[in-house]
This record gives C-alpha cells, structure tokens and sequence, in this order.
C-alpha cells in the first residue's frame, strides 16, 4: 500500500514538473495535482477505515 503511495506522488511530482517545464503542456500540471488529491485521498480512506476495527483494551 504504502509502495502504490509513493509511486502515485512520485508520477504526480514527476507531471507537474514537465508541464511547468515544458511550453503548452500545462495540462500535465492538472493531471499531476487531480493524481496527487486522489492518492491523498485514497491514503486517508485507507487509514480512516482502520480506527473501527481495533478492539477496545
């Protein structure tokens, strides 16, 4: 799980920076920040649905 994270914000960095680098590619920069909301938003799903399941002490 946490390899999938560090791959997605890895390819979001990765777009962001050739569609600041490149001329006409700002689309790239889009693309990178949607991919980068989406991997945070899937890590806080993942770690919020794990608070329930713990049995209480």
């Amino acid at each position: 799980m946490l390899a999938l994270f560090l791959f997605l914000i890895l390819v979001a960095v990765v777009l962001g920076v050739i569609g600041v680098a490149a001329s006409g590619l700002m689309y790239l920069l889009i693309i990178g920040i949607v991919v980068f909301v989406a991997d945070v938003l899937l890590l806080g799903l993942r770690l919020g649905g794990r608070r329930g399941r713990r049995p209480a002490r």
